[in-house]
Parts: structure tokens; sequence; C-alpha cells
């Protein structure tokens, strides 16, 4: 489904969605700002906002969503409470689609997203808005105008740890939401810095560069 109010935007728009609750303290976010500011230096005519999804007054998606969400599936009329928070769920995603680039800080929690990201996603991931799905092609992402960058922080977890560090349902969920929404323009910013390592400063230097070095040529 297209949306003319998002077709006519002219200025190039990036959206930063942040999914850490832990401010100053972040290192998802410290990266992430290093990003912003690289990005802002080189695009000064750009508008970027943020999205804190910590400080965001998302649709419940709960039982009347979930019964509203298949009633129009169906085509059928949405009424009362189903069409109220049918109505708040396509702004969250008219929002989200009215950018052009996004930025993703995202933590690793419990080896996975924090609940308020896959809140989010639950909540914009809508047939016909974010995808289409076909016998023929199955699902087919609708956002394929759009490029990302995305944090993935840790703080246990390496790719080179063995198991008992933790296994990376993070990134590899994520990246393929990614993709799922039609956005395969991706870059990626890392930090798997290892509490237990003495080495932890200096992988947060070389990340920040990184993120520096990424907003400058996004």
């Amino acid at each position: 489904m297209r949306h003319p109010e998002i077709e006519g935007t002219t200025m190039t728009k990036l959206l930063h969605i942040s999914a850490s609750p832990r401010g100053a303290q972040s290192d998802s976010l410290a990266i992430a700002e290093s990003f912003l500011a690289a990005y802002r230096e080189n695009n000064p005519d750009r508008q970027v906002d943020t999205l804190d999804l910590w400080d965001n007054d998302m649709p419940d998606f709960g039982p009347t969503a979930a019964r509203a969400k298949m009633t129009a599936l169906a085509g059928e009329e949405l009424i009362g409470e189903e069409a109220a928070v049918w109505k708040s769920t396509v702004a969250t995603f008219e929002r989200f689609a009215g950018y052009d680039h996004y930025l993703f800080s995202v933590p690793m929690w419990n080896h996975g997203v924090p609940y308020v990201l896959k809140h989010f996603i639950d909540i914009v991931s809508q047939k016909d808005f974010l995808f289409t799905l076909t016998p023929e092609e199955g699902y087919k992402g609708l956002l394929t105008d759009k490029k990302a960058a995305v944090v993935y922080t840790s703080a246990v977890y390496s790719p080179t740890s063995g198991r008992e560090y933790g296994i990376d349902f993070q990134e590899s969920y994520f990246d393929y939401w990614l993709d799922f929404c039609g956005i395969t323009d991706v870059t990626k910013i890392t930090l798997r810095q290892n509490l237990l390592s003495p080495e932890i400063e200096t992988t947060r230097q070389a990340a920040l560069e990184q993120a520096a070095a990424a907003g400058r040529d996004f």
C-alpha cells in the first residue's frame, strides 16, 4: 500500500530509533550519537529525529488490536475500540514509513532484542503496509526505497566466544526483520565488548570510530 502523504516528502529524513533505556550509560546510544554527529556534519540540510521507544506512548497490541488486525485483513468494518486501536497502529506505521533513512540502536537483552523493540516491530509489521503476502512469492517487503544503519551491542556475547557466553538471537533476528521490510541497504556497527576482557576501552573506542566513519558515508 502506497501513501501519498509520504511520497510527497522531498527532504531526506533520518529517524533514530533507540531501544536502550540506559541514557548516558548506554554504549549503543553513545555509538549512535557518534554516527549522528558525523551524519549531521556531512548532511546539514537533512532532518534528523529520534524515537525513544522507552519514552513513547506506543499503542497496546493486545487482544483488541489482534481482533482489529484480523477484522481489517478480512475487509470488514472496524468499529468502537477496534477502530481506535487500529487507527493508532496505522499512525505508528505511517510515522515510521515517513522517513528515508533509519538508525537503530539495539542492545542485546537475554540473547535477543529489548521487548520495547519487539513491541514496535509487532505494531508496524502489518500486511499491505510493511509487507505483502502471496502464494506465489510469499512475503515481500514494501519499504524498498529505504536504507538503515544498525548499532548492535552486547556485554558478554561475542561471535568468537563459546555457547556458555550466549547465543545470538539479536543480530540474526533484526537483520532478518530489516530484509522482511524490504530494506536491504544496511550498514552495521557492532560492539561485542565482553566485560570480562581487559580490552574493553579499546574495543569501545574502535566502535565509536567505526560509527563516525559510517555516519560520514551514510
